[in-house]
């Protein structure tokens, strides 16, 4: 059965993630406040984020670069 959630980014309800897609908290909020969409549609930002900064996700100060865009996009309004 799918999870129907009320999607922050999207301000309707939608199908809510199979897991959190994320660690810790951070993940926790993700799962209950992002829709499947949503974070589909945050994963091709990021792909464009990491070309485009020619970010390397093996180095710490990138990856944080990513969440800090993560958040961002995700809860622009918080």
């Amino acid at each position: 059965m799918n999870r129907i959630i009320f999607c922050t980014f999207l301000q309707k309800k939608s199908e809510g993630q199979d897991y959190p897609p994320y660690p810790g908290k951070l993940g926790e909020k993700i799962y209950n406040q992002i829709s499947k969409i949503a974070w589909k549609e945050w994963k091709l930002q990021q792909t464009k984020l990491i070309n485009e900064e020619k970010l390397n996700m093996f180095n710490q100060n990138d990856r944080k670069k990513i969440e800090k865009y993560m958040k961002l996009f995700l809860f622009n309004n918080e």
